[in-house]
């Protein structure tokens, strides 16, 4: 989950909705400088944090009873096993896009358990074999991999309320074509994002968020409930090329 604590208590974002959120900023990208497999690449932006722990006992709680943001996790290798397995059903593309997204996240963390180091290694062979099954070389999936990631960092930069206030510009991160983009808030209160990477002037996107007033949780199970009675709230963002 992406936990914002707001006035009135927590807002909620699943990360699940997050990666729909970086789908339909995907589709606005333009057309000469999408990725190839360009389906497929799609479908890992919707599924790159699929495979995570069940809501049972406390998984998503903090140990205070509160909704456990995304940041606060430990890495799981369980729950990457999950996420590549799930996208190795759609295709081997899908499966890539997992598992370079796993050696993006914790490659850092090599040296720190034998589990993760076992892992790690075995997504290098994972990687040259999946890209050798679609005769796409080492830079194909760089570059298809680097345009998920970008989608992926702009969608949690305003799922978590990060767009500075005043037309102050943040860095979105370098983007698959090896360029730093900026997002900022325009006068009239729409985005730009700096160079315009964006098939067409402007569009909206959208995402679902809840609003919980409770600020602590016995369980897993009181959580959900609360999340699933919560009134939908529509968050919506407008980019303008300037």
């Amino acid at each position: 989950m992406i936990v914002t604590q707001i006035d009135s208590g927590w807002q909620i974002i699943n990360q699940q909705a997050h990666g729909m959120l970086a789908f339909q900023l995907a589709l606005q990208w333009k057309v000469s400088k999408r990725p190839t497999n360009w389906i497929e690449t799609l479908v890992a932006l919707t599924e790159h944090d699929d495979g995570q722990d069940p809501w049972e006992g406390r998984n998503h709680l903090t140990t205070a009873g509160a909704p456990l943001d995304f940041k606060l996790l430990q890495y799981s290798v369980e729950q990457c096993r999950n996420m590549i397995q799930i996208g190795l059903q759609k295709s081997r593309w899908n499966a890539l896009m997992m598992s370079m997204h796993t050696s993006f996240l914790y490659e850092s963390k090599r040296g720190q358990e034998k589990e993760l180091d076992q892992f790690l290694d075995q997504q290098v062979g994972n990687q040259k074999k999946w890209r050798k099954q679609y005769k796409a070389t080492k830079s194909d999936a760089q570059y298809a991999y680097a345009f998920v990631q970008w989608c992926d960092a702009l969608s949690l930069i305003l799922c978590m309320d990060q767009v500075q206030p005043e037309g102050r510009r943040s860095e979105i991160s370098l983007g698959p074509d090896g360029v730093s983009y900026y997002i900022y808030e325009q006068a009239n209160g729409s985005l730009c994002v700096d160079p315009w990477p964006f098939e067409d002037p402007s569009f909206t996107v959208h995402v679902e968020a809840f609003q919980l007033t409770k600020l602590a949780f016995a369980d897993d199970k009181e959580l959900y409930n609360a999340i699933q009675d919560a009134e939908v709230i529509n968050k919506e963002w407008k980019f303008e090329k300037k």
